[in-house]
């Protein structure tokens, strides 16, 4: 869903977004962010300042000379937020927010920060199984490198009230299970609930596999049902 800013310059993001745009009207969304400092460095830039770096940015984007055909409508774009400053940004200067990594409790923080109206979308990785080592076992072996390398991930969890303690040796029960809603299809659909009801206009749902390499779409065929009738 998002893209990393660093990676591509201001006119390739908008070259791009308006092809994919012109190609297949009203189905692309564009998802912009500022990554995180370990993937960002490694490409010879210095992450720093990520704000006024999106900021600077979508400027950036705004000031395009787009010579090509353009799509019938404006590609709508969004913005990995996590904290206040990039939230309200994405309130101010985007379609709104696609957060990952999240809670309920963000969701409801981040719409009573950019008010009725911005979309708000966050990410929830979801395991249907019904035992409780296994699923734990699989969100710790998915939320690992978010936890040890990402510390904007982590940042985003001690504003929400976690603590420390909650990171080490894979995340703590309290917060495998913030972060990954796992049992079956009712308390999936649940989780979701939660979400919306927190304010979220739409969730986007990330099933974990079991094993590393697995395509989980026997998860979503389970749930899709479910889910449509939310």
């Amino acid at each position: 869903g998002i893209a990393n800013i660093w990676v591509r310059d201001a006119r390739a993001s908008v070259a791009a977004a308006n092809t994919l745009g012109e190609a297949y009207p009203g189905r692309f969304l564009l998802g912009l962010g500022v990554s995180h400092p370990p993937l960002v460095d490694t490409r010879g830039h210095r992450y720093q300042k990520p704000v006024a770096a999106m900021t600077e940015y979508l400027d950036a984007m705004d000031s395009v000379d787009y010579a090509a055909p353009l799509p019938p409508e404006p590609v709508p774009r969004v913005l990995a937020a996590l904290r206040p400053p990039m939230l309200r940004l994405a309130a101010e200067r985007s379609w709104g927010a696609h957060p990952y990594f999240t809670p309920p409790e963000h969701t409801r923080r981040a719409r009573e920060i950019m008010g009725e109206g911005p979309l708000l979308a966050p990410e929830q990785a979801v395991f249907v199984g019904t035992d409780p080592d296994e699923a734990r076992r699989v969100a710790r072996s998915y939320m690992g490198i978010y936890l040890r390398l990402l510390d904007n991930y982590r940042q985003s969890l001690l504003w929400l009230g976690f603590e420390e303690a909650d990171f080490a040796n894979g995340g703590s029960d309290r917060l495998v299970e913030a972060i990954v809603a796992w049992g079956d299809v009712d308390a999936i659909c649940a989780r979701v609930r939660e979400h919306l009801d927190a304010g979220a206009d739409h969730v986007c749902i990330q099933p974990i596999a079991a094993e590393p390499g697995q395509v989980p779409l026997d998860q979503l065929r389970e749930l899709a049902p479910a889910l449509l009738e939310l």
